[in-house]
């Protein structure tokens, strides 16, 4: 973080590198690191990277526990899937786009290929609620980033506007609609 903060000293005025992490979702809900180290952070993702095969109750919860977290903003790549290699989680979407809204948690669409996560009848259903999306590619490499249209079509099969997505707003408009504004 520190790091971070004479980069953004450096390049004032240019561009805002943020603070942020993906943060493990932990088998009983909790995260990979304590709320001491979030609070400090620009944005916070959370994503479940194992224990993939809990019971639907019990995936379930786990998840809705971690994004009632304070200091969660976003929910990544909300099923787990990974096409032809991993199915997705046996989760409750419906309660976690619930919870999402009232927690004022974004829901990721994912633009991986294989990942595709977000289902575009997800993202309808986040936008009927007023749940935010982020549009992001899952990079992993610098040639990724050319996959966010697979991303944006996914959002536009489920009617999401501009409006409904954070990263397609100024800067500071989006760190404002964080959790920790």
């Amino acid at each position: 973080m520190a790091e971070i903060d004479k980069v953004n000293k450096k390049l004032a005025g240019k561009i805002k590198v943020f603070k942020g992490t993906e943060c493990d979702i932990l088998k009983d809900g909790s995260l990979d690191l304590p709320d001491s180290i979030l609070a400090k952070l620009d944005v916070v993702g959370v994503s479940v990277h194992s224990y993939f095969n809990l019971p639907r109750a019990e995936q379930t919860a786990r998840v809705l526990r971690a994004i009632d977290n304070p200091h969660v903003d976003i929910f990544f790549h909300p099923t787990g899937r990974i096409i032809n290699r991993r199915p997705p989680i046996d989760i409750d979407i419906d309660a976690v786009i619930g919870l999402a809204k009232k927690t004022k948690t974004v829901m990721e669409v994912n633009s991986f290929p294989e990942r595709s996560d977000l289902k575009d009848e997800h993202v309808r259903k986040c936008v009927e609620l007023g749940v935010k999306l982020a549009i992001d590619s899952d990079a992993h490499a610098t040639a990724h980033f050319a996959l966010l249209e697979n991303g944006i079509a996914t959002a536009r099969r489920g009617w999401a506007e501009k409006k409904d997505v954070i990263n397609a707003w100024p800067a500071e408009k989006m760190l404002g609609s964080l959790k920790k504004s």
